[in-house]
């Protein structure tokens, strides 16, 4: 605590999903008073609000959680190889139960500022019932893909029936029987459609480009399959700490598609086209790095999609054209194409054929048509990384917000520290990696726990932030990402570049040096005691 000024707490929180409940675990297990603060109504962040149907993981559930308890990993039980919003919601709320987390949370509660005190020393929060909390540590454990993107079309306001983002679904909306519009043909629409397609009268689908799509193939876990995991957890939890993405995945194969015979390559990539990204990684190393081996990679995934679709011009509207597998975050299909072999399906190119001009208090108004809907649905993303950060009034010591400091560029301390805001950190924040979430989460986690408890063990009040270090650490970000295919991402409206907004400059907002390099770094960083930081005492 400050040495001349008393807080309400050790620390303040901002989100209630998975970065929440495994920073309030491990703080007050250290010792700390911890309160967590949500605007939802119900823990699950990402999974609290996103609950449109075929809301699911895209990574494989029994890694898609929290590890630091053997006990949960054993007793809880999971029912598919994608659980559902439902499931992960039910899944964090055992866990927060289990462990008595729920008094650190006070859900229903907006904040609407957080601003650092010179004179105190305290991080001041106010929420928005008007009241004011102190803590000396500010942290945001809100989601990566959490601030909606919403279009301004006009006219948006006379629509006469429901229209929403797809993560603000209401509650109880039914569609059977309904005309529905879905602009957007992101990783939302691909699980979005074949479930709503199901009982709804009509569903179109607006698309501006079309994603590289890679099979999911759920399935049911079975009590033979459940044992294998719970027997290997620690060999599970190993894999996914030392993946590039990590991912409880094996580790590269050691060949590359461009030495390989082209019969060979289609071989490899039949075998191995059994659901989730292991298809990328653990195929051939270099479909991410070389431009030859990734078209070889497309090639083979547009032929899966003339297969799955049977009017070949639909299939060649849905085909990606122009640009690599990964500047672009692929999505998971759970039926996505033949979706589009329905009757009560269809697709609207509002890229090249018919741009949206306008909504009408009947529909969706193009160049060409007039769509008549009962029900609009805006599936177009979310502001990545930086989205609910800059959302909320965040300021450091120059009184400057968040959004001010990234108007041109989001630079930061390895997703964690942003120079010029003292006693704050991010759990994964911008030019952290694009990674499998609750691992990166844990390391954030871990990493910052030991900064806190260096700072109380040392008598330490403030770190601030170096500005060399941010800048050393934006300049290596950029150096690597320049080397990927990802870097062509600005080409394609790809929200992993920020490219997906409207009055903002494409930015490198990942780390791609690999997840599992990234957690050795912030490891080095906390055993050479945090060399990016200064640490001072109160003179007081």
């Amino acid at each position: 605590m400050s040495a001349s000024h008393t807080a309400d707490y050790d620390v303040i929180a901002v989100g209630a999903g998975f970065a929440g409940i495994s920073l309030s675990y491990h703080l007050r297990e250290a010792g700390y008073s911890v309160k967590v603060f949500d605007r939802a109504d119900e823990i699950g962040g990402t999974w609290a609000w996103n609950r449109y149907p075929g809301a699911a993981t895209d990574s494989e559930s029994y890694y898609y959680c929290l590890t630091f308890s053997k006990e949960v990993l054993q007793e809880w039980s999971w029912t598919k190889r994608y659980s559902g919003w439902e499931e992960t919601q039910a899944y964090l709320k055992f866990v927060l139960d289990k462990f008595s987390l729920r008094p650190m949370f006070q859900l229903n509660t907006e904040v609407e500022s957080a601003s650092f005190d010179d004179a105190t020393g305290l991080w001041n929060v106010v929420t928005g019932d008007g009241q004011t909390h102190t803590a000396k540590y500010f942290i945001s454990a809100m989601g990566m893909i959490s601030q909606p993107v919403i279009p301004t079309f006009s006219g948006a306001d006379t629509f006469a029936g429901p229209i929403f983002h797809s993560s603000r679904w209401p509650e109880g909306l039914d569609v059977a029987g309904k005309r529905v519009g879905i602009i957007g043909a992101g990783a939302t629409t691909v699980q979005m459609l074949p479930e709503v397609a199901k009982t709804a009268a009509q569903v179109t689908v607006f698309q501006r480009t079309p994603n590289f799509v890679l099979p999911a193939m759920q399935k049911e876990m079975t009590p033979e399959w459940e044992k294998e995991i719970k027997d290997n957890y620690d060999e599970i939890i190993a894999k996914a700490r030392n993946h590039m993405f990590g991912m409880a995945f094996e580790q590269p194969p050691g060949r590359n598609a461009v030495d390989t015979p082209p019969e060979e390559v289609q071989k490899i990539f039949e075998e191995h086209w059994n659901g989730s990204f292991r298809w990328v990684f653990e195929t051939f190393d270099d479909l991410l790095g070389s431009a030859e081996a990734n078209q070889m990679a497309s090639d083979f995934i547009t032929s899966k999609i003339a297969e799955k679709v049977d009017d070949p011009e639909l299939a060649d509207l849905l085909t990606p054209k122009g640009y690599p597998l990964f500047a672009k975050r692929p999505p998971l299909d759970h039926g996505y194409y033949e979706a589009y072999n329905r009757d009560n399906v269809r697709l609207v190119d509002i890229k090249d054929r018919e741009p949206i001009t306008g909504i009408t208090e009947t529909g969706i108004q193009t160049t060409e048509n007039l769509y008549e809907f009962d029900i609009i649905v805006f599936a177009t993303g979310f502001q990545a990384y930086t989205g609910a950060l800059e959302a909320m009034d965040i300021r450091g010591t120059e009184g400057h917000t968040l959004r001010e400091k990234w108007e041109d560029e989001s630079k930061s301390i390895m997703g964690v520290y942003a120079s010029g805001y003292p006693n704050f950190f991010m759990i994964t924040g911008p030019q952290a990696p694009f990674a499998n979430l609750p691992t990166s989460i844990e390391q954030n986690v871990a990493y910052i726990t030991d900064c806190i408890n260096k700072m109380e063990s040392e008598g330490y009040d403030l770190f601030e932030p170096s500005q060399q270090a941010e800048d050393e650490w934006s300049e290596h970000t950029a150096e690597i990402h320049s080397q990927t295919l990802m870097a062509q991402g600005d080409k394609v409206n790809s929200w992993m570049m920020g490219a997906n907004l409207e009055k903002r400059k494409p930015r490198v907002l990942v780390y791609f040096g690999g997840a599992h390099i990234y957690y050795d770094k912030l490891r080095e960083s906390a055993d050479a005691g945090f060399p990016e930081l200064s640490f001072s005492k109160s003179s007081a």
